[in-house]
C-alpha cells in the first residue's frame, strides 16, 4: 500500500499566482492538496472557496508563515499521512519536482529539504543580494551551532515524515519559525537531506511584512529565534551535538 501523501501551500493574499500553481500542483503530485489560507483579503479565499479538488484550512486572521505551516502539520498527523511536502504558492517552487521530494524521502530519513545553492541550474535567476547574504549568514550560523552541514536555511520546499513531527514542538509562528526547526531537529538526531532545486525570484520587492522589510531587523529577530530556540532545548535536558560538553 502507498504511503498517504499530502502536499500543503501555506497561503497569504496569493490571488495572482494560487490558481496557477494549484493546477500545476495537482497534475504533478500524485497526492492529497491542503492549502492553509492564512487569513487572505484579497480574493485569494474566494478563489480557494471555488475549487473542488484541496482541502482548505482558513485563518480568520493572519498569523504568519510558521502559524500556517504548523497549521499543516497539525492536519498531516491528525488525518494520518505518512509524507508531508510543503511548498510556497508565490511561484519560486516548480510543483513539477514535487514526486523528486516524496521519492527522497525514504525510510530513515526524517527531512528532505529544498536548497536552492546546492547545485546550479539553467535559467537560475540571482537573488536580491541582501537575502543571500542573510540567508548565507544564517546558514553558517546554524552549521556551526548545531553541528549540520546545510547549505540553504529558508527553502520553503521540504518532504517531512510525519511520524518524525511528532518529535517537535513548534511554536514560532513567523518567518523565523525554520530556525526553530531546524535546532529541534537537530536536538532530536533525526536524519535531514538536501536536494537542490532551481533558484527563481519572481519578485525581488516582495515583502516579508512591516519591520521585517529591514533586513538588520529581521536578522536580528532569526538571531533571536535560534538563541530562544537553543535555550528551549537545553532547558529540555536535550543534546545539540555542537554545544554538548557531557552527557545528558
Amino acid at each position: 500500500m502507498p504511503n498517504r501523501r499530502l502536499v500543503a501551500l501555506p497561503v497569504y493574499n496569493e490571488a495572482s499566482h494560487v490558481n496557477r500553481v494549484l493546477d500545476e500542483v495537482r497534475r504533478y503530485s500524485g497526492a492529497e492538496i491542503l492549502v492553509v489560507d492564512d487569513g487572505s483579503s484579497d480574493g485569494t479565499t474566494e478563489i480557494l472557496n471555488s475549487r473542488s479538488d484541496v482541502r482548505v484550512a482558513r485563518h480568520e486572521q493572519n498569523r504568519g508563515y510558521g502559524a500556517a505551516l504548523l497549521t499543516a502539520f497539525q492536519y498531516a498527523q491528525d488525518h494520518k499521512f505518512e509524507l508531508l511536502v510543503t511548498i510556497d504558492c508565490d511561484g519560486q517552487h516548480e510543483p513539477c519536482r514535487i514526486p523528486d521530494f516524496f521519492e527522497a524521502c525514504t525510510e530513515g530519513v526524517d527531512l528532505v529539504s529544498g536548497s536552492r545553492y546546492l547545485a546550479q541550474f539553467d535559467g537560475d535567476t540571482p537573488p536580491p543580494p541582501e537575502r543571500r547574504r542573510i540567508n548565507e549568514q544564517v546558514t553558517a550560523e546554524l552549521n556551526r551551532r548545531l553541528n549540520l552541514n546545510l547549505t540553504d536555511a529558508f527553502c520553503g520546499f521540504k518532504c517531512y515524515r510525519v511520524e518524525s513531527l511528532r518529535k517537535l514542538n513548534i511554536s514560532e509562528p513567523g518567518y523565523a519559525m525554520p530556525l526553530e526547526v531546524w535546532v529541534q531537529i537537530a536536538a532530536a538526531g533525526l536524519k535531514v537531506i538536501e536536494l537542490p532545486v532551481p533558484l527563481i525570484y519572481l519578485d525581488e520587492k516582495r515583502s516579508f511584512g512591516g519591520v521585517l522589510d529591514n533586513g538588520q531587523t529581521r536578522l536580528e529577530y532569526y538571531h533571536l529565534t535560534l538563541d530562544r530556540a537553543i535555550a528551549a532545548v537545553e532547558d529540555d535536558q536535550f543534546c545539540i551535538p555542537a554545544t554538548c560538553t557531557g552527557t545528558p
